[in-house]
């Protein structure tokens, strides 16, 4: 089995699971022939360089192709089930409370793929700045990062426990 910690793996519910196939099978099956049908219906309509349909309908193919490559990756890379989990240490599936440095506010999340919605909680991705800087530290220890706008951030983890569901 693979390790939680490798990035290349996405750790799913075998409810998500089901959702991203569903969706996958439904785009690139129904989804391509009904896109198909829009561009050949617009490119009847004549010049294709001032046919605002038949572009639209080319922009919605390729977001739709994007989507489609996306949930390959995920479907690919997918584990079903709980992932590897250790009471204390941070990793995917945990719910995890952080507090920031030079704020008193504790924070608490789920560590797991931005796939998971639906979660109660916030969910952070293990691939995000916050979510790679915390996977597989314990309680009580730091983790400093990188945050989008270039400032660096600490946190501590006060708390990392499996995820248990609404």
């Amino acid at each position: 089995m693979a390790d939680s910690h490798n990035e290349s793996v996405t750790w799913l519910t075998q409810e998500a699971y089901d959702r991203l196939k569903a969706e996958f099978e439904h785009l690139s099956g129904p989804g391509r022939i009904d896109i198909a049908k829009k561009i050949e219906a617009a490119r009847e309509e004549g010049d294709l360089k001032e046919n605002g349909g038949y572009h639209a309908a080319k922009d919605e193919q390729g977001k739709m192709e994007a989507r489609i490559f996306h949930l390959h990756q995920i479907i690919e890379n997918a584990r079903v089930g709980e992932a590897p989990r250790t009471e204390g240490v941070v990793g995917p599936g945990m719910t995890v409370t952080v507090s920031f440095e030079g704020d008193d506010e504790e924070v608490t999340f789920l560590l797991a793929s931005r796939e998971e919605s639906g979660a109660p909680i916030d969910v952070y991705s293990p691939k995000s700045p916050l979510g790679a800087a915390i996977n597989g530290k314990k309680i009580g220890e730091k983790a400093s990062y990188t945050m989008p706008n270039g400032r660096s951030n600490t946190v501590e983890i006060l708390e990392a426990v499996p995820y248990i569901g609404n």
